[in-house]
């Protein structure tokens, strides 16, 4: 459905993605405070699934476009800051004195460290827009083409911001500086495996959705400000072809 050169027909699987993307930031965040080894490898849970937010935004911005990303990143944002707010809420509430031992337990789960939670926060209000950033740019730049190579580079240079900075702002002083090199860099080769490994899957389903949505949304004209929730798109901006 097309109003003034406006698409406004609401796509029918965004919905159920933008979803999923939320729900991978949330398992991400809370599985972070658990060390893991697998082998000689050493990382945080969240590390395991958070690169499925790079995939899932690659699928949105490659098939909807840039401002539908963007509304996802916020909304993830958005859902995360109020999963805090009521875990925090819960631990300051009086307990009862025979669930005491339970709930201290618990509590201390709950109340994980505030550098953490800011840490965390800041690396993805600035890693995903630049993950969705590359990815429309890309596209642009190579009309469409490689789509296997825009996934990889978009979530390469993102991760990396975000491993980076991640580990910075959360650990750095609380281990030997080459240690501190050593997990960010393992975060960053994690996320890019994760993605690579999962291409086969998300560039069928990619090229899926875009014959279902009958989309392929190019970003000309696009203002890439992070604090814009602009979604519309004009009939030029897609150049999905049956």
């Amino acid at each position: 459905m097309q109003s003034n050169n406006t698409i406004t027909q609401y796509p029918r699987y965004l919905w159920f993605i933008q979803l999923s993307y939320t729900a991978v930031i949330l398992l991400a965040n809370w599985f972070d405070i658990r060390m893991i080894r697998i082998g000689n490898i050493e990382t945080d849970a969240g590390t395991l699934i958070f690169p499925l937010t790079f995939i899932l935004s690659d699928l949105i911005t490659e098939v909807y476009g840039y401002k539908f990303a963007r509304r996802a990143i916020w909304t993830g944002f958005l859902f995360n800051f109020v999963f805090i707010l009521y875990g925090q809420l819960i631990i300051h509430l009086p307990s009862p004195d025979y669930a005491l031992e339970v709930n201290n337990k618990f509590d201390s789960l709950l109340g994980f460290n505030a550098r953490i939670i800011i840490a965390s926060t800041i690396s993805y209000l600035c890693s995903e827009p630049l993950n969705s950033f590359v990815m429309a740019k890309l596209k642009l730049k190579t009309q469409g083409s490689k789509m296997w190579l825009r996934f990889v580079l978009s979530t390469a240079v993102a991760s990396l911001f975000d491993s980076f900075l991640f580990g910075a702002l959360a650990f750095y002083g609380t281990m030997p500086l080459a240690e501190l090199i050593k997990f960010n860099f393992t975060m960053w080769a994690i996320k890019v495996f994760i993605e690579i490994c999962g291409l086969p899957i998300s560039l069928r389903l990619a090229r899926r959705l875009k014959h279902i949505e009958g989309l392929d949304m190019y970003d000309v004209g696009t203002k890439f400000s992070i604090f814009s929730l602009d979604a519309k798109y004009s009939a030029q901006n897609n150049h999905y072809k049956t």
